[in-house]
């Protein structure tokens, strides 16, 4: 049974050289990476998915990892939906609505 404490969220947040041309293009090739497995991007390097089961989390770890590009810092987070029901989103120093979370789709 899918819960709120079950279901989880997978944040990738990184700091990856960009000075030479190589740097940006391995950057931006693992950003089109995370987007391609269904990552939202949140800030400008923190990406974030949801995740039904902890295997599927576990998947998603291996691939980030397979696609870690050479230089930089790369930080992986997990919570439960739960949790990310708490979060505080504020814009322009105004608080906002919290995220609704995504649709589940059942398969029979």
């Amino acid at each position: 049974m899918l819960t709120g404490y079950r279901i989880m969220w997978l944040a990738v947040m990184f700091d990856l050289p960009v000075i030479e041309a190589e740097q940006r293009k391995a950057a931006n090739k693992f950003r089109l990476t995370l987007k391609d497995m269904g990552f939202e991007m949140t800030q400008l390097s923190v990406y974030m998915r949801f995740c039904t089961s902890h295997s599927q989390y576990d998947t998603y770890c291996k691939r980030v990892e397979s696609a870690l590009p050479a230089g930089g810092k790369v930080n992986i987070l997990h919570f439960t939906d739960k949790q990310y029901e708490r979060i505080l989103t504020f814009h322009g120093g105004r608080r906002q609505a919290t995220p609704k979370p995504p649709d589940q789709f059942a398969l029979f």
